[in-house]
């Protein structure tokens, strides 16, 4: 379960409850096989029209691969949970200065223009991908205040949206399991919760916004 402090509660409510934030603990190292991606360019998704759906990426302090992503509905009262989906983001560590390590930083990102065919590499990120903007993090103790950049909610695909063969060890083209919840920072989901986010929002409307809390 998430750590609850009293200190800084959310606005942000779910149908069943309200969100809270946490201060930042622990590092783990980096796991093999966790590419890079390649900046997004991220316009003012927030600018003109507003959307009354937005991405919550929940995070958990106990494991940050098993945190949660929602696609919520902004209704008078609390705000509605429509989609619920496993997401992991970072390397393990939950210093969000730590830059291409830590989880995304606590706050508000814009939603750029979505794909389903997204070519990165072996490096990078391919298929199904969702830019968002930059984000300043904030520093813990002596840490140094950088911006977090290059960042996606994507998966592990081909740039054609489907999965690679099996191979030996680590394929970035295929959800090989639980560890490639893992990443540089950005959120990620497996293939098929992916692939359902983008059906809720192509059916519903999408979010120009990504609230993060802890």
């Amino acid at each position: 379960m998430n750590r609850l402090t009293s200190a800084a509660l959310t606005g942000v409510l779910l149908a069943g409850g309200a969100m809270a934030v946490a201060p930042a603990t622990q590092a783990a190292p980096a796991p093999a096989g966790v590419g890079a991606a390649a900046a997004p360019a991220v316009a003012n998704a927030a600018a003109g029209k507003t959307s009354q759906y937005y991405f919550l990426f929940d995070k958990n302090w106990s494991d940050p691969t098993k945190s949660r992503l929602y696609y919520m509905k902004s209704r008078p009262g609390k705000d509605q949970k429509i989609g619920d989906f496993r997401a992991g983001s970072g390397n393990g560590s939950t210093r969000e200065c730590a830059k291409n390590a830590g989880w995304l930083p606590t706050g508000t990102y814009n939603v750029g223009i979505q794909t389903k065919r997204k070519a990165g590499g072996p490096k990078g990120i391919n298929g199904y991908a969702i830019p968002l903007s930059n984000k300043w993090c904030k520093p813990q103790g002596k840490e140094r205040k950088v911006v977090r950049d290059a960042l996606f909610i994507h998966s592990e695909m081909l740039s054609n949206g489907k999965q690679d063969r099996q191979t030996k060890g680590d394929n970035p083209y295929r959800w090989d399991g639980p560890g490639d919840y893992y990443s540089l920072g950005c959120t990620k989901l497996s293939p098929k919760d992916i692939q359902a986010l983008f059906r809720l929002a192509d059916k519903h409307g999408w979010p120009k916004q990504l609230k993060v809390v802890n």
